[in-house]
């Protein structure tokens, strides 16, 4: 191996470990928030951290046709629906359980905790809906804490791999 040679592996070997260095820098920046956010998620659901898992389960369901631009079609407005679900796309238990690999009776037993909470609703057909309550006050700390503080980790975490 030349001088030459051993001056390039000496480089490389310096690239990859600043590299490793920003990596384990970034890893540990978002490990802190994904901490604090759950104990933040753990306290405001009842130190129960399957609510959470499961109030988002029926809700990402719910809105996902919304996500990619789909209207969903409208129809009548049922007597004993208690809010306007005609945009949403309903789901059930079942497809809970299955989304989340949790047992059935797990899943009923939380999701009659989170209608008893307001933030699920039932209709009489089983089809789940989140509620209008839970969209306004999870909707309104996502925007007003989760997302900024996620949008400055993410700043940071640019600026540290961009050295």
């Amino acid at each position: 191996m030349t001088p030459t040679d051993r001056a390039d592996k000496r480089s490389d070997d310096a690239t990859r470990a600043e590299a490793q260095r920003v990596f384990r820098s970034v890893a540990l920046l978002l490990a802190r928030y994904e901490v604090r956010n759950l104990k933040r998620i753990f306290e405001e659901f009842e130190r129960d951290i399957l609510l959470p898992i499961l109030l988002g389960e029926i809700a990402l369901h719910n809105l996902g046709e919304l996500e990619n631009g789909k209207e969903v079609s409208a129809r009548p407005l049922d007597r004993d629906e208690p809010c306007d679900t005609r945009s949403l796309r309903p789901c059930n238990a079942y497809s809970i359980a299955a989304a989340t690999g949790l047992p059935r009776e797990t899943v009923r037993r939380k999701i009659a905790r989170l209608i008893e909470l307001g933030w699920i609703n039932r209709r009489h057909n089983g089809h789940l809906y989140v509620s209008s309550e839970a969209l306004a006050k999870f909707g309104e700390l996502l925007y007003s804490r989760e997302l900024p503080e996620l949008l400055a980790i993410a700043d940071r975490a640019r600026r540290l791999m961009g050295r």
